[in-house]
């Protein structure tokens, strides 16, 4: 008996830092990230991330869905439609992305000043509230102002490719207006837009020509409680906190056989 409670201790303590070890290394924290097309000249694309082509022939204001990269450096190479290995990309860039968070990348302004703009997404919202930012990305349009038709601006003098800060509002239907800057004149109406609770929004300003455009994207729609941890649409996955389950339930296992042994002699 005394053997075999000696074996039995001795394997656990060789097993339990193996398998915290394995747990944390095995599954690296990935990343969400969505494209959206939002330059007005340049043509359908072919949307690669890391060599693998995860969009076919995106037009102007299409948006992909959330699409899962590993944590750390990722590639976008963007062709126009049916290119690839005849012409050189429209635009290459790198992006570094936290394993667990989203992102926002937007293929913006002109097809010869082409960029990739990367907004980071925040899931988080408080209980009852919707949530909202806007990102200007318009590149003939000037700076403007977005609020509530006779009430108050909610972002100001927001230049071409900035983004704001989100906002907590009330979710009710809104009557949104967007001005410019000086608020004399009006560039978009945006009546009748509803933030729902519990909801995070990201509107961006595009533009077809002298004609703008709102184009309201939902990056989140979640009750709080359920909200993954990562902030990518689903839960932690073998985190530190698993290692610690996995330390405690070793540490009391070890305690009863301790325990049990000393009866033995007693």
């Amino acid at each position: 008996m005394k053997r075999f409670l000696f074996l039995f201790m001795t394997l656990l303590l060789t097993i339990l830092p193996v398998t915290t070890v394995h747990t944390s290394a095995e599954t690296p924290m990935e990343s969400m990230v969505r494209i959206v097309h939002a330059s007005p000249d340049t043509p359908s694309v072919d949307i690669y991330l890391n060599d693998e082509q995860v969009v076919s022939e995106a037009s102007f204001s299409d948006v992909s869905d959330y699409l899962s990269v590993p944590e750390g450096t990722n590639t976008v190479d963007i062709y126009a439609s049916g290119t690839k290995g005849q012409k050189d990309p429209v635009l290459s860039a790198s992006v570094n992305v936290k394993g667990g968070m989203t992102y926002t990348l937007a293929a913006a302004n002109t097809l010869q000043n082409l960029e990739l703009e990367v907004l980071e997404d925040d899931m988080g919202i408080t209980r009852g509230k919707a949530k909202i930012r806007v990102s200007h990305f318009a590149p003939d349009a000037p700076a403007v102002n977005v609020g509530v038709k006779n009430g108050d601006v909610l972002f100001n003098n927001l230049a071409f490719k900035q983004t704001t800060e989100y906002k907590e509002l009330k979710p009710n239907t809104y009557d949104l207006t967007v001005t410019t800057a000086d608020g004399n004149q009006l560039e978009l109406d945006l009546s009748g837009t509803r933030l729902a609770e519990n909801t995070v929004y990201t509107v961006l300003a595009i533009s077809t020509g002298d004609q703008l455009e709102a184009l309201i994207l939902e990056d989140q729609s979640m009750m709080p409680s359920e909200m993954p941890k990562t902030g990518m649409g689903g839960t932690a996955a073998n985190s530190p906190l698993d290692a610690v389950k996995y330390m405690a339930a070793g540490a009391a296992l070890i305690t009863i056989a301790a325990f049990v042994f000393r009866r033995k002699h007693a």
